[in-house]
Parts: structure tokens; C-alpha cells; sequence
């Protein structure tokens, strides 16, 4: 289980890196680029993902209102929403409010173990230190920071109960 476990995270780590992975299909992924978050605010999720996880705003989406390419990529009919992107290093999170249609609100302390995608990662380099500033800041921990026999990681909610993982790897000497 535990080699399961380690191999699956190692696929993981390698697409999350950028290395080359080919799949039984033949179809070559290169990199995971962004995550996409509906969030209810995205005002206050940007200053989030910006202010307190240090990502760089590089690029927004004052208002789009019933355009035929939204309406179809999202398939949701006369979309009207604001979008933002964010980036640390090679990731991106993509951020959309959405005004119309409204989607459900979400259960802020959905469990991770429903099914969808249950947390996004970040790592740094001294996770007990993240974790007490962004705690000092108000976001809201499961518990403090655990160390797992090499990477230490804590998992937070954003300000729409989105999961986030800090994740700090051991040291190499």
C-alpha cells in the first residue's frame, strides 16, 4: 500500500515539476499549467492567494458578460463573471466569480475525502513558519503542521473552504 502510495505520489510530483510523462494512451503530458477556483468573492480570494500566499497577480478579467466563447467552454448559458490568474514559479491558479447563472454555495469545511479535486500544494521552505504567520493572518488549519519521515505539510482552507497544502521537503545534505 505504502509503495502505492509513493509511486502515485512520485507520478504526481513529476507532472507538478514539469518532467514529461506518457501515458498508456500515448498521450504526452508536459506540466500541470493552472487550477481552476469558482469562488463567491474573488476580491477577497485574490487578496488571498496574492497577499497571503505571495502568488503574482499577472493578468484579470474585469467583467465578461454573455460572449459566446465563455458560454461555451464553461457550458453555462449567458455567463457573466469575473476572472483573475495568479502564478508562483511554473503554477498558476485561475480564479472565477461567477454572477450569473450563480453557482451552489459550497460547504466551507467540505471533507477531502468527497469526491473532487480535495487540495492544491504549495511548497516552502519552512513549513512551521508558514504556518504560523498565515495562522496569525486567520486561515483556518486542520491541525498544526505534521512531519511524515521526510516532507512535514499542513493543510489549510482558503476563504471558500477550498483545501491547500504547505508542504516542506526534507533537507538534502
Amino acid at each position: 500500500m505504502l509503495r502505492t502510495q509513493v509511486v502515485g505520489m512520485s507520478i504526481a510530483a513529476g507532472l507538478l515539476l514539469g518532467t514529461s510523462f506518457r501515458s498508456p494512451s500515448g498521450t504526452e503530458l508536459k506540466a500541470i499549467h493552472h487550477v481552476g477556483i469558482a469562488t463567491s468573492d474573488i476580491e477577497r480570494s485574490i487578496r488571498f492567494y496574492r497577499d497571503l500566499l505571495g502568488m503574482e497577480l499577472v493578468g484579470s478579467v474585469s467583467q465578461i458578460d454573455d460572449k459566446e466563447v465563455y458560454n461555451y467552454i464553461f457550458a453555462l448559458p449567458k455567463v457573466k463573471a469575473k476572472g483573475a490568474m495568479l502564478r508562483i514559479g511554473d503554477m498558476h491558479v485561475e480564479l472565477w466569480e461567477f454572477q450569473r447563472p450563480r453557482g451552489k454555495a459550497g460547504d466551507p469545511r467540505q471533507p477531502v475525502n468527497d469526491a473532487r479535486i480535495n487540495h492544491i500544494a504549495f511548497e516552502v521552505a519552512d513549513v512551521e513558519k508558514e504556518y504560523a504567520r498565515l495562522k496569525a493572518a486567520g486561515v483556518s488549519f486542520h491541525h498544526p503542521p505534521e512531519d511524515f519521515g521526510g516532507p512535514k505539510a499542513v493543510y489549510g482552507r482558503d476563504p471558500d473552504g477550498n483545501v491547500f497544502e504547505l508542504i516542506e521537503w526534507a533537507r538534502r545534505s
